[in-house]
């Protein structure tokens, strides 16, 4: 594992374009993140569509990210975001009786902090790998408008003016690309 810094290992890979950078990243928070969500969740299987999506939305806004700010709090906002929205499309949770009122504390702060097995440490290392692979993997068109939209950070209207495409044929690709990824991914995770 490489002991770089969040902070260098994003530089790496925003300056340099250095992919094993984003990689090493991955490596390193993708156990992390899955126990999160699976401690949010209650389930493994739950847990790792919700992990594999917060990678996704992770790789499509590092771009964005304040690299005044620390990556850590900027990914467990994601995870914890977006396991509240998957709760909530799933209304596995009334989220109004987790908020304690007094304290405004938020739910995940009650969390007992549950770290993997090995096996599971083993398995979420090969989960790693697979999904950085499996985002160069994607073809043509959708390779390239996801690219366009993730690493040169192009909205769809100026994706479909570089690519001399209608913008609605840009939106479904962008769509399907992450989809694809998504089929990619699913059965090996």
């Amino acid at each position: 594992m490489n002991h770089a810094s969040d902070e260098q290992l994003i530089w790496r890979y925003l300056k340099d374009n250095d992919e094993r950078a984003l990689e090493d990243l991955i490596k390193r928070y993708l156990p992390l993140i899955f126990s999160f969500t699976r401690n949010y969740t209650g389930n493994q299987d739950n847990a790792a569509d919700i992990t594999q999506e917060v990678f996704v939305k992770v790789w499509q806004n590092i771009k964005r990210f304040d690299r005044s700010k620390k990556f850590r709090t900027w990914i467990f906002t994601i995870a914890k975001r977006t396991a509240i929205d998957w709760l909530k499309k799933k209304n596995a949770l009334p989220f109004s009786a987790i908020q304690d009122e007094e304290r405004d504390n938020d739910f995940i702060d009650s969390l007992a902090d549950e770290s993997p097995s090995i096996a599971e440490r083993l398995m979420l290392q090969e989960t790693s790998k697979k999904l950085s692979f499996a985002l160069a993997r994607l073809p043509g068109d959708y390779n390239a408008v996801v690219n366009l939209r993730v690493n040169d950070d192009l909205n769809f209207r100026e994706i479909a003016e570089r690519l001399k495409k209608p913008l609605n044929t840009v939106k479904s690709q962008y769509r399907r690309g992450i989809g694809l990824l998504k089929k990619i991914l699913s059965p090996r995770i």
